[in-house]
């Protein structure tokens, strides 16, 4: 039983590919990470003028002039913009808690770990703190 899995063709239209995707297929051709030709393969985009046509209507390229320029952005696009900024804000933060969380364990594990050291050895691990330490004195340099 050898079955190859076929893929049925389906004429996509323009509706088809919400906003947000086509800022992002637009952004990853202007970063310069990779090219047309490739974004149709990676992404299944049909049409040889679609990725064009986006980059006319959402890049930052001045299609008029041909140089390359910074478009003023629509108050969508700004949205959109911000939008992905809070997510991986948001995400960071959600890491670096992480990260704070396992600090913590591991001092708690290691003050046990000393605690423990000291009294099966018997010996004092840790450094007692003088408490009558001196603060450094200011030197008094007088003008002659």
């Amino acid at each position: 039983m050898n079955e190859k899995s076929e893929s049925k063709y389906v004429k996509r239209t323009q509706k088809d590919y919400s906003y947000s995707f086509k800022l992002a297929v637009v952004q990853e051709f202007e970063s310069g990470q990779i090219s047309k030709g490739e974004l149709k393969r990676k992404y299944g985009i049909q049409g040889d003028s679609t990725i064009r046509n986006w980059l006319e209507k959402y890049g930052t390229f001045d299609w008029a002039n041909k140089t390359p320029g910074t478009m003023p952005k629509t108050p969508e696009q700004k949205l959109l913009e911000l939008e992905q900024k809070v997510r991986l804000l948001e995400k960071q933060k959600k890491e670096l808690e992480q990260q704070v969380e396992k600090s913590d364990k591991k001092a708690i594990l290691f003050d046990m770990m000393i605690d423990i050291a000291e009294k099966e050895f018997n010996i004092p691990i840790r450094k007692k703190s003088l408490p009558g330490q001196s603060k450094p004195t200011k030197k008094n340099t007088k003008k002659q």
